[in-house]
């Protein structure tokens, strides 16, 4: 499976088997989530064979089960730090996909308090996705009219349109997709409207947009 894909086939599942993340498949997550924290200067976790994060009211509450994997998504604290997580958690996340592996983003039906993940100081843990083999692999979610998300100056081009509808297939909390993309000649502009993890939403976003689009065929504002 190539990557774009796991960005088609790549659904919310947040019920998962007992089967274990071992082996070459656990080695290449863990490299995948290494690259990205050398990257980025983040402090991505993966957490492995650790139910207690998920095994209590708030997880029943947002209907998950068997949960015993979940990637912690922390960073040094910083006015851009949702997005960029956002932007790279995304990445593992395809990468989990490719491999297999389902997964589903995780803002408050978990135990924070609970997870073990190593925080350092003057690091936030901003939110958690599951990781693991689901007992199926989810549904599409439900999107706004592709029209409602972009705007543009002039005539669209075909990278920006292509960008667009991988956009469209990013996860967002609650399905909100409060994002806007805008386009001036071969520049780009991608902002967050407002609402719930709206900022982790935009990061996921512009991932996705990236690979539709190219990176070669534009700038970011």
């Amino acid at each position: 499976m190539d990557i774009y894909k796991a960005m088609e086939e790549r659904h919310s599942v947040r019920n998962y088997t007992d089967r274990r993340i071992e082996g070459d498949l656990l080695t290449e997550i863990q490299a995948e989530i290494k690259m990205c924290n050398d990257e980025s200067g983040l402090n991505i976790q993966l957490i492995t064979d650790e139910p207690i994060a998920f095994g209590g009211l708030m997880a029943r509450f947002g209907k998950f089960s068997g949960v015993n994997n979940y990637i912690a998504l922390i960073g040094e604290k910083s006015t851009d730090l949702d997005e960029k997580l956002g932007y790279y958690g995304q990445r593992i996340v395809l990468k989990a996909t490719m491999l297999g592996l389902n997964t589903c983003w995780v803002a408050l039906t978990y135990s924070k308090g609970k997870n073990k993940s190593d925080i350092d100081h003057g690091e936030k843990l901003i939110c958690v996705i599951s990781i693991g083999y689901g007992e199926t692999h989810g549904v599409p979610h439900k999107n706004k009219p592709i029209e409602a998300l972009y705007k543009v100056e002039g005539e669209m081009s075909g990278w920006f349109r292509s960008g667009m509808e991988a956009a469209m297939l990013a996860p967002t909390a609650m399905n909100q997709q409060k994002f806007l993309f805008t386009l001036s000649g071969n520049t780009v502009k991608a902002q967050a409207t407002g609402g719930f993890y709206s900022k982790v939403d935009l990061g996921i976003a512009k991932y996705h947009f990236e690979i539709g689009a190219g990176r070669d065929d534009f700038q970011w504002a």
